[in-house]
């Protein structure tokens, strides 16, 4: 061992030892009568002290040819530091080397080993192996293992067996395009990389081993976003011989465990929330819960008095943004321009102020009278100081753009708080979505979700008003899973599969 401890462990009870350690150089402190030397590896930071003066010659000239991220090897005696650092948990100690060896030198660093670094992503990316390096990174790291470790203790004991699933397979499409792989044995003949181990998964429930997971590796050749990338891992599970509600028991129960013994966070009991409530209140299906804002409904209100652009839309939309009805209109307008952006769609807003002395001020006061714009206010629960945005159209289009308006507009008031966790299931989605290209209903999961048991009559009569029994966890407004019961009963498969159900 060219250690005898890390560069995180030695403590006050640690004073008197002689110690060795191995590291990294993070910074160097050169006063001349004294040297300080910051030594990293990945437990923490050890302080190294030379007094320039006493130091042995041989020590002083290899201390003096040190730059910042050579490799070292030290050996000495643990003293009490004089300037204690309350930062790091080594800072009541330091080193008093009585001999230093150089592992490896090193070239300067292109970008500092740092939390706030000056490197630039493409910088880092090229130097990824220095960028793993900062506590930044490393931290990331880390906190998978121990999710994973967590995970497979938490469904270790649920019963569950871990079973490696095939990379190499036939292609079985999902939801994206798959990567493929020449086969060397079989000219002009490819593997597909799994977008989900989907296929064993039910293999294994056939064969009876009814409860399943893996933390596996996907791969969906698509296009970039901000939370998927080509290459992902999920905790992939499967469970026979259950109800939606063992499913959304047993990973609800995942999840509190997994706060609790990573963040120290007791979460309460997870609200459920139809789809279609989701999308009457907020406009999405994976509704950020953290503040309130909630969707105006105007529709009706808002019609039958001469303004075109309400008069001719599907739905009347609004949010009331509290306290902002002093805002300018420079302001108003920095916010109407934002929602007619290509990426949000709207092509316009409307505002009412409802301000502090009980007046009430809009942009489309022509039309509008204030005694009508108070019964606005009304329906919105709003009160004085307060201003509510509008957006209309068409239904989809109008309740998505007023959902990340309203994730705008909190954003700018800072409610979304990064250290709350407001976890919800949302439920009861759609069991298909109707094409107006096409003029056909389409899964809008896949074929395989189960309806739900009472909407089972409606398959022949209404099959776009059919629940599934499929449902997905949300937290702070991101999907952070989901699944869906399957169909087990072959008539209610070959229903899904007839073509007059298309």
């Amino acid at each position: 061992m060219l250690r005898t401890h890390t560069c995180g462990e030695l403590r006050k009870e640690n004073i008197g030892e002689t110690v060795e350690l191995s590291g990294w150089v993070q910074r160097i402190r050169d006063k001349g009568s004294l040297i300080w030397i910051d030594l990293r590896d990945r437990y923490g930071i050890t302080q190294l002290i030379i007094e320039g003066d006493k130091a042995d010659p041989k020590l002083l000239s290899t201390v003096k040819s040190l730059g910042r991220e050579y490799v070292i090897g030290v050996k000495g005696t643990v003293i009490e530091r004089v300037s204690k650092n309350s930062n790091i948990p080594t800072g009541d100690i330091e080193i008093s080397p009585e001999n230093i060896h150089i592992h490896n030198a090193s070239e300067t660093p292109p970008f500092t080993i740092d939390d706030d670094t000056d490197g630039g992503e493409d910088l880092r990316m090229k130097y990824r192996y220095i960028d793993l390096r900062r506590n930044a990174v490393k931290e990331k790291l880390l906190l998978r293992h121990t999710l994973a470790r967590l995970t497979r203790a938490y469904l270790d004991g649920q019963q569950f067996i871990e079973v490696e699933t095939p990379v190499l397979i036939k292609s079985t499409p999902e939801g994206a395009r798959d990567f493929v792989v020449p086969s060397r044995m079989n000219k002009g003949e490819f593997y597909a990389l799994p977008q989900s181990p989907q296929t064993f998964k039910q293999l294994l429930m056939v064969s009876g081993f009814d409860r399943y997971y893996q933390i596996v590796k996907c791969f969906r050749d698509e296009d970039l976003r901000a939370d998927r990338q080509p290459e992902f891992t999920q905790i992939d599970c499967e469970m026979s011989f259950v109800t939606q509600e063992d499913i959304l028991n047993t990973f609800e129960g995942l999840t509190k465990s997994l706060f609790k013994e990573v963040k120290n966070i007791e979460l309460p009991d997870f609200p459920r929330m139809s789809y279609d409530d989701a999308m009457r209140q907020y406009g999405s299906d994976k509704p950020d819960i953290r503040f309130e804002m909630k969707f105006i409904d105007l529709s009706e209100a808002g019609k039958g008095h001469g303004f075109n652009v309400f008069d001719q839309s599907e739905v009347i939309l609004g949010i009331c943004v509290k306290g902002c009805a002093e805002y300018t209109r420079k302001q108003i307008d920095s916010i109407t321009d934002w929602v007619k952006r290509p990426q949000i769609g709207a092509k316009g807003m409307v505002y009412v102020k409802f301000n502090e002395d009980g007046s009430v001020k809009s942009s489309v006061d022509k039309f509008y009278n204030e005694e009508t714009l108070s019964e606005w206010g009304k329906i919105g629960s709003t009160e004085k100081g307060d201003l509510m945005l509008i957006l209309s159209g068409d239904k989809g289009a109008t309740q998505k753009a007023l959902g990340e308006l309203r994730l705008y507009m909190a954003d700018l008031l800072e409610l979304r708080n990064p250290n709350e966790f407001k976890p919800l299931w949302v439920v009861d989605f759609p069991m298909l979505e109707w094409d107006e290209e096409t003029a056909r209903f389409y899964a809008m999961h896949h074929p395989f979700t189960s309806p739900k048991p009472e909407d089972l009559p409606l398959l022949e009569s209404n099959p776009g008003a059919i629940r599934a029994n499929a449902y997905d966890l949300v937290i702070n407004g991101v999907e952070i899973g989901g699944g869906s019961i399957r169909i087990h009963d072959r008539n209610v498969q070959e229903k899904v599969y007839h073509p007059w159900f298309y």
